[in-house]
């Protein structure tokens, strides 16, 4: 380990020996794979991946069921990343010539990629997308990514992620710099070009997370070398500040909550019988039942208990005013409930017992009401 970690030396203009025998590729790739981070080839020279295969450039083909990576092929880039020490030995002893990226979804990795391109200011509202910047503000000298996420940073009262020696800092060719951290919270993290018109967190500031991958550092590339700065080998924990930001400008997917289906006949008709379905007591309480009913359709997020407990407060009201006998209460609680979450019965019954018992301190009239 200690010649594969020479290779990341930053003391030294041109990158250190690999070790005897071992391509200066192959060192690379086996240190991001044993810090956990998959890697992929990159075509020889460039920080694009390798070519597919014939088949894989055949037009309409995907990544999607594809055979390629599961035979052991680089196909579809970063989606055939890998952690099998035994393809990385074969992938690099053949190819020394490849460079190594890293896919940083499967990674757990969030890189801040500030670039440093020469290029016409855009407009005041895509320089930090969503912070108004008012036309009294002058931008003069404001020229790069560098510029704009430290402007970020210092609304945010924190340091710029360019100045964060805490955490691995790759230099970039271009005289950019990718800022390493690990994500945190088990957050899915989105890609954004900064320079583009979508989602994005400052301009010509990049994101590189999920549905993407970030050069190692260390790889050589006809532009020259990715060099780590600094003495840090290890990405930080994704500052606070910075994970706040990447939620405001849309960086994490919506939360897909499914929508609840009406409760099944069969449900409705089970909650109607047991609660009882004539008497007074029994009508006001049967909506709050179908309701509890309704969560089955929904495995999380279906606010379950908060409703069993409505339903149970008012059931134990309506007990106290003499509407509905506590027997048949409970009978169509522990009915409905049970319609939603089978096999819960001691999380449910525990709700249930504490609804009905601060329900009946105030007796309800058949409307609900106290």
């Amino acid at each position: 380990m200690a010649d594969e970690l020479r290779v990341l030396r930053s003391d030294s203009p041109r990158p250190a020996p690999a070790g005897p025998g071992v391509p200066r590729s192959l060192a690379i790739a086996r240190w991001c794979a044993g810090r956990g981070w998959p890697v992929h080839p990159l075509a020889r020279g460039r920080k694009t991946p390798a070519g597919n295969c014939a088949a894989c450039r055949e037009p309409g083909h995907t990544h999607r069921g594809c055979r390629c990576p599961a035979a052991g092929r680089w196909c579809h880039g970063f989606r055939a990343a890998t952690l099998d020490f035994a393809r990385i030995e074969q992938w690099w002893r053949a190819h020394p010539e490849f460079g190594v990226g890293v896919a940083c979804g499967p990674a757990g990795l969030v890189v801040i990629d500030i670039d440093a391109h020469a290029r016409q200011l855009p407009a005041r509202d895509r320089l930090l997308p969503g912070i108004d910047i008012a036309e009294t503000v002058d931008l003069t000298g404001l020229a790069n990514g560098f510029h704009t996420i430290g402007v970020l940073a210092a609304l945010r009262g924190a340091a710029s992620p360019a100045d964060d020696e805490t955490t691995l800092r790759v230099r970039t060719p271009s005289g950019g710099l990718h800022v390493w951290y690990r994500a945190l919270g088990g957050h899915r993290w989105q890609c954004s070009s900064g320079s583009g018109g979508g989602r994005a967190l400052a301009w010509q500031v990049d994101v590189r997370a999920h549905g993407g991958y970030i050069v190692a550092p260390g790889t050589v590339t006809e532009a020259g070398t990715y060099e780590a700065v600094g003495t840090a080998r290890e990405p930080a924990p994704l500052p606070a500040w910075l994970a706040r930001e990447l939620q405001r400008t849309g960086h994490l997917p919506p939360v897909e909550v499914p929508t609840p289906r009406p409760v099944p006949p069969r449900a409705r008709q089970a909650v109607l019988a047991a609660s009882g379905g004539r008497s007074a007591g029994s009508r006001a309480l049967a909506p709050l039942l179908a309701q509890v009913a309704a969560c089955g359709a929904v495995p999380e997020g279906a606010g379950f208990t908060e409703k069993l407990n409505r339903a149970a407060y008012t059931a134990g009201g309506l007990v106290a005013a003499g509407l509905l006998a506590e027997a048949e209460a409970e009978r169509a609680l522990r009915d409905a409930a049970g319609q939603a979450r089978p096999g819960q019965e001691r999380r449910y019954g525990a709700v249930i017992r504490g609804g009905l018992s601060a329900g009946r301190t105030r007796p309800l009239t058949p409307g609900g009401r106290p």
